[in-house]
């Protein structure tokens, strides 16, 4: 008899996880089939040290295969189902279409840029979901200040140096918190530019990570206020120019790099199975089954997964729900075939851990409130567990970044057409709603 085949849309936090818990549950007794455009598994919360040349780019890309046995990776990018027929469709890197049929699915799509309908900010601005984005923007960074170092009009001087990152979220307090010590690095052996570089934050909310607990927010606050990164609460980007942007005050920035990181939405594939959806998430039950399809599941940021913790919410869009919904789902779908039992997916919340950088970190594990060193040892130890593959290699990394010097130099692999600004269903502000 031919096995069954469980086929897993995405290998982000929850498919990841799903896969390699299916993996050890089957042991065999399953074809387990990962679709996802790359081999690797990014582990996203490092992203800005790699901006910011404390880590490279292979140390947070986990080998699918490596850390995968028995799981079959099929690289191409999901664009269709077919529920009915129990297919996937999907187009891989060479542009040729392909079909799998699949006995139980597990849509774990995950999310990408969150885009507002402001002007100009497809065109002049940059987002940062993946490891092409931060190699771009890690030598941006470098190029402006290279720019700056020899340009002849002051006022160019000044914009080559002023770095805007929007969204003062989990994603844009890092790369700000990064950033600054970057560019720090980067003119420490330019005495013209010592001290020149400028960082703004800006976001439409009243305080930094407006999603956390006050307690991590007022430490970050600190954190970047002494690093003299500019806080613009309360305001948004109005327009983007190339030669500037314009906040939601009137005021005009000059500035040559626009760092988009308002945040994420779910991925638009989910909307193409014409299911009910909510907040643009796919519709599941607390098992994390699609109503009507039981040989469906879906997890992490596609998967709109009722919160029992907090009745009437659904789980956020986190690493920790996804990777715990991963795991549910891989138990329920084991369930289904008569081993275990399925259970309903309930979270407590671990906590979370910001890392601002240098000796610098904001972190309540368990709900202790921690910033400084304390913090700092709690967040990369914490990462370091997290991780499913290249931990040694990311703790030499980090060692040797606390003993060298930064190479500030442009690699040149990635141009700026090469990693445009999602342009496809933009969000209505909330201030607009």
């Amino acid at each position: 008899m031919a096995r069954p085949r469980i086929v897993i849309v995405g290998a982000g936090f929850a498919g990841f996880q799903a896969a390699r818990t299916l993996s050890k549950l089957s042991r065999g007794g399953a074809e387990i089939v990962v679709v996802n455009p790359t081999d690797y598994f990014l582990y996203l919360p490092l992203l800005p040290e790699v901006a910011a040349g404390i880590l490279e780019p292979r140390r947070v890309s986990v080998s699918l295969a490596a850390t995968l046995p028995g799981v079959r990776l099929v690289l191409g990018e999901a664009d269709g189902f077919d529920l009915d027929a129990r297919t996937v469709s999907y187009v891989d890197p060479d542009g040729v279409k392909g079909t799998l049929d699949y006995h139980r699915l597990v849509i774990a799509a995950g999310s990408v840029n969150k885009l507002l309908p402001v002007p100009g900010v497809t065109e002049h601005a940059h987002g940062f979901r993946g490891i092409p984005e931060a190699l771009y923007l890690r030598d941006h960074v470098t190029r402006q200040i290279e720019m700056a170092g020899s340009a002849a009009d002051a006022a160019e001087r000044a914009a080559r140096s002023t770095f805007v990152v929007v969204g003062a979220g989990y994603t844009g307090t890092e790369v700000a918190a990064q950033g600054v010590l970057f560019t720090e690095e980067l003119t420490r052996h330019r005495e013209a530019l010592r001290g020149l570089p400028r960082w703004l934050l800006v976001d439409i909310e009243d305080r930094v990570l407006p999603t956390l607990d006050e307690r991590l927010s007022a430490a970050a606050d600190r954190v970047l206020r002494a690093r003299g990164v500019e806080l613009r609460l309360g305001t948004g980007v109005a327009e983007a120019t190339g030669q500037g942007v314009r906040l939601g005050d009137g005021e005009f920035v000059p500035t040559r790099s626009l760092i988009w990181c308002v945040g994420v939405r779910p991925d638009p594939l989910v909307a193409t199975l014409g299911l009910p959806m909510t907040q643009g998430r796919l519709v599941v039950d607390e098992f994390l089954t699609v109503p009507g399809h039981p040989d469906v599941y879906a997890c992490g940021d596609a998967a709109a997964v009722p919160d029992l913790t907090r009745p009437g919410e659904i789980t956020g869009m986190t690493a920790q729900h996804a990777t715990r919904q991963g795991a549910m789902v891989a138990h329920n779908i084991a369930a289904s075939y008569g081993q275990g039992r399925r259970r309903a997916y309930r979270h407590h919340d671990l906590g979370f851990v910001v890392d601002l950088g240098g000796l610098d970190a904001a972190a309540n594990p368990l709900g202790v409130p921690l910033s400084g060193l304390a913090a700092k040892v709690v967040t990369r130890g914490y990462h370091l567990l997290s991780m499913p593959g290249n931990r040694v290699r990311v703790a030499a990394d980090w060692l040797l970044d606390t003993v060298l010097p930064r190479q500030g130099v442009q690699l040149g692999l990635v141009t700026a057409g090469a990693v445009p600004l999602d342009s496809a269903y933009p969000e209505v502000p909330p201030a607009a709603r």
